[in-house]
């Protein structure tokens, strides 16, 4: 073999060796995920994601998940499981869909994306992560590396979910009696009624509080097209641009006399989630 050809050789070697560090291993069976963590000792880095709408979701993968680092040193310690929630777009076989209902279920899981570090032999939870707000993958590497699997750790765990049940459990109560004065004061044609208890809805979400009047407003009163647009307006303000063309569209449609109606950009400057799925507080990891 000639000098030259042992050279090529080498560089199509080294792009092997590149390649197999590009991107990490990821299961998607969970039964077989567990076989595989329990035959070489390692816990299960399961990771809670809406690949093809959920922005943070993405950036995670791009930052740290497919990056070498991450790769090399988080195939090594754990067994990489995810676990998608993708709109209907994105086909997904049914088993599939089922066995991530149940374990977003099971593990009650708060927003996307989640990842969760699991006892492999017991399948409890020792670790989690909620959100990514940026940071290196050292920073990232670091942070799991800080959840021990524990029996105390598994459960502050188990009691942080607890206490997050039972506070989702009154926010739902909450909600559910704010809604209902809502319905009340619709009933009764009491605009001010109404929009108390809007306010008391809106869980500080301004934007969706005046469209949620100006709406009100038209169900009191269709006639009332002053009022109606005074709370469209103010949503217009407190949008500051983000869905001008959607929400001059609604004023113009207001304005003529048309009913407001539900758009993607009545709903808070969040990412808008699948309906079946709760949703996510976009916190950073």
């Amino acid at each position: 073999m000639t000098l030259k050809s042992l050279l090529a050789s080498s560089l199509v070697l080294l792009g092997a060796v590149s390649t197999a560090f590009a991107e990490a291993t990821w299961l998607t069976n969970f039964e077989e995920a567990k076989k595989v963590a329990l035959k070489e000792g390692k816990p299960l880095l399961l990771e809670f994601t809406g690949s093809d709408w959920c922005p943070p979701c993405k950036a995670l993968h791009k930052e740290i998940f497919s990056t070498d680092e991450f790769a090399k040193e988080a195939s090594a310690k754990y067994v990489l499981v995810e676990l998608d929630y993708p709109t209907p777009k994105k086909q997904q076989a049914p088993e599939l869909k089922a066995q991530n209902a149940e374990l977003q279920k099971k593990y009650a899981i708060p927003g996307f994306p989640t990842v969760l570090l699991v006892d492999a032999k017991t399948g409890e939870a020792f670790g989690r992560s909620v959100g990514f707000g940026g940071g290196t993958v050292r920073q990232y590497l670091d942070k799991l590396a800080a959840f021990k699997n524990t029996p105390e750790a598994k459960a502050a765990l188990a009691e942080e979910d607890k206490k997050n049940e039972e506070t989702r459990a009154k926010a739902a109560a909450l909600r559910t009696a704010a809604n209902a004065k809502i319905k009340a004061a619709l009933d009764a044609k009491d605009f001010d009624a109404a929009a108390k208890a809007i306010d008391e809805t809106s869980n500080g979400n301004k934007l969706k509080a005046a469209l949620d009047k100006a709406s009100a407003s038209q169900s009191i009163d269709p006639a009332n097209k002053e009022r109606a647009l005074k709370y469209v307006d103010e949503a217009i303000a407190v949008d500051g641009g983000r869905n001008a063309q959607a929400l001059n569209s609604m004023r113009e449609r207001v304005a003529n006399g048309g009913l407001l109606r539900s758009t993607p950009a009545t709903k808070p400057a969040t990412e808008a989630k699948p309906a079946a799925e709760a949703k996510k507080a976009d916190k950073g990891a």
